[in-house]
């Protein structure tokens, strides 16, 4: 099996983070996003991965110099300039060679439990030209609202309607197989979006079918769903084999090779290789990444530190994310959703609520 997974967005809701390093790279429990992606594509087959690559592509290619992981080869198809969703698909298609291939096709900022392989056999089964996943959602106005059929077969593709019109909680999960005559569908030489264009041109040929599910789902695209990312692994609520180490402890803690941990734990908590929590200091949900420091007296709760950030005497953390090597001065406060770049510094004393630093 052949997956493009779309990894070229420069991922503007997780700034400032993403002036440094793509979304799909950042840290999800001190592992890259795209790799918890290509691994739960290995577990089905997969066996050869295009990341279709469009902001700071460097990145995941000296993440992955091999050009592999967990089995997958990797191919690096990079835009040379955006094409949308649709365009971006056709462009790896034909850069990799495999535009004559069925694909499976995903978003590389979405995390999910998704049985692949029903995903497949319902494609075989109904014949179309393409099969999407569907999971449902509270609130489906920021998405591709899809309602079906009994048989599947896609109704409709609405995308974000207002939420007392959505016809349907199930939304388009980021995840399709597609034929070739999907990527021959669609047009070269400018942007085009599969949810607003090839979709609506599908269910027109009735040639898009959909499978619910409602396995694990996770849009990773904002703070705070980020954040959700990482306590989701913390508390076990993956599959069976996302379960952390923290989840099989009766303490609920974990501390990483090199990790020193001397303060009171609340919840469930990762410290990473060679970072430390102070004696004195509080911590409560938090994810403490590789070389990161959290000084006494300092309070990180709901939180994640990204590797080599730095929280220093008497500071708060809660609700937030700091960048790698980022520095948060003593009794500074970071809360509710504020998001710290990479080496930014936060004074002593600052306080930052629901902010962006530097903007």
């Amino acid at each position: 099996m052949i997956a493009i997974v779309l990894v070229g967005g420069q991922g503007t809701r997780l700034r400032p983070l993403t002036y440094s390093l793509p979304k799909p790279m950042l840290p999800v429990v001190e592992r890259p996003m795209i790799a918890r992606v290509v691994e739960w594509l290995a577990t089905y087959g997969v066996t050869r991965a295009v990341l279709s690559l469009g902001y700071q592509p460097d990145a995941f290619v000296d993440a992955f110099p091999e050009g592999r992981f967990a089995g997958v080869e990797l191919h690096y198809a990079v835009e040379p300039e955006p094409l949308d969703t649709a365009g971006a698909i056709r462009f790896a298609a034909l850069d990799a060679g495999v535009e004559g291939e069925t694909l499976v096709v995903v978003n590389g900022d979405v995390l999910t439990d998704l049985d692949l392989g029903a995903l497949v056999t319902l494609h075989a089964a109904r014949g179309g030209a393409a099969t999407i996943a569907l999971t449902p959602v509270e609130d489906p106005s920021a998405y591709g609202v899809v309602p079906t059929d009994a048989s599947g077969r896609v109704l409709a593709f609405i995308e974000k309607p207002a939420r007392d019109e959505a016809p349907t909680n199930h939304i388009n999960a980021g995840t399709y197989i597609f034929e070739p005559s999907v990527v021959e569908r669609i047009p070269s030489g400018r942007r085009v979006s599969v949810e607003r264009e090839i979709f609506p041109q599908l269910v027109d040929a009735q040639a898009l079918y959909a499978l619910d599910s409602d396995a694990y789902w996770l849009d990773t695209g904002t703070p705070e769903r980020y954040l959700r990312a990482q306590f989701d692994i913390l508390r076990g609520l993956r599959s069976p084999g996302h379960l952390p180490a923290c989840a099989k402890r009766s303490e609920g803690v974990f501390v990483a090779p090199g990790g020193v941990l001397d303060a009171h734990v609340a919840g469930c908590a990762f410290v990473g290789r060679s970072a430390s929590v102070a004696g004195g200091a509080f911590v409560h949900d938090v994810v403490v990444g590789a070389s990161a420091h959290v000084a006494s007296g300092a309070r990180v709760r709901d939180a994640v530190l990204l590797p080599g950030a730095v929280v220093r005497e008497g500071a708060t953390v809660e609700g937030s994310v700091v960048g790698p090597s980022a520095v948060i001065g003593a009794g500074a406060q970071v809360l509710s959703g504020s998001v710290v770049g990479a080496a930014a510094l936060v004074a002593d004393g600052a306080v930052l609520d629901s902010a962006r630093h530097p903007v």
